[in-house]
C-alpha cells in the first residue's frame, strides 16, 4: 500500500483524536512515500497527552538500504524491535481510506478501502526523531478476506478506537497483539474514496 487519503482538516482530526493541532497546516489530501501528513504522537512523559505532528512518510533505511522504508512488517527485526519497545516512539497515523492495486500489466486496478463506521481511522505506525528526516511508517499485516480477494498479502494494521490509548502507551508485549487483520465486514471497497 502506497496511497492513502487524509479528507479531514488538522483541527478536525485533532478534535477527533482529543488531540492538539498546535500549528499544523493540514487541508486533506492524499498521502504517498516522501509526502508530508500528520500523525498524532504521545507527549513522552507517561501520560496521553496526544499532539498532531506534520512528518514524512517513510523513516530512514536500514544501514545497508537505500530507500526510506514506509511499512514494518517483520516485528522481530532487530532493526525496529528497539523502536517497537519504546511505546514514545508509536504514533496513530489518521486516514481516511487506502488504495490498494490488483492484477497486472495493463489490467491494474485500484481499489479504495474505508470504513462506513468510522469516516476517521488511525493506522498503527512508528516515528523517527531527531534524525534527518522526521517520518512515520505504518505497520501491516497478513489480508483480511475482504482484502485479500482484491489483494493478497498484507495490509497496514487498522486500530480499534479503543485500542488508541493501549498503542501509544502500552508495554510491548501488551501492544504487540494490536497488529493483526481488521474485520473484513466492518470495512467497505469501492472504486474511487468514499467522499
Amino acid at each position: 500500500m502506497n496511497l492513502y487519503r487524509l479528507d479531514a482538516p488538522s483541527r478536525a482530526i485533532a478534535a477527533a483524536f482529543g488531540a492538539e493541532a498546535g500549528e499544523d497546516p493540514w487541508a486533506g489530501d492524499y498521502v504517498a512515500p516522501g509526502r508530508p501528513a500528520p500523525v498524532i504522537v504521545g507527549d513522552n512523559r507517561g501520560k496521553l497527552g496526544l499532539f498532531l505532528r506534520p512528518k514524512l512518510w517513510g523513516v530512514p533505511p536500514p544501514p545497508r538500504g537505500t530507500q526510506p522504508v514506509t511499512h514494518v512488517r517483520n516485528l522481530d527485526s532487530p532493526f525496529w524491535i528497539g523502536t517497537l519497545r519504546h511505546p514514545e516512539l508509536r504514533c496513530l497515523i489518521p486516514a481516511t481510506s487506502f488504495a490498494l492495486w490488483s492484477g497486472g500489466g495493463g489490467t491494474k486496478r485500484q481499489h479504495w478501502f474505508s470504513l462506513p463506521a468510522r469516516p476517521l481511522f488511525a493506522f498503527a505506525g512508528i516515528h523517527r526523531q531527531g534524525e534527518d528526516w522526521p517520518g512515520f511508517a505504518m505497520l501491516t499485516t497478513d489480508a483480511n478476506r475482504l482484502v485479500a480477494h482484491h489483494r493478497p498479502g498484507a495490509m497496514p494494521v487498522i486500530l480499534h478506537a479503543g485500542d488508541h490509548a493501549r498503542w501509544l502507551t502500552a508495554d510491548w508485549r501488551d501492544a504487540k497483539p494490536l497488529v493483526a487483520p481488521y474485520p473484513g465486514q466492518a470495512m467497505a471497497v469501492g472504486d474511487s474514496p468514499p467522499v
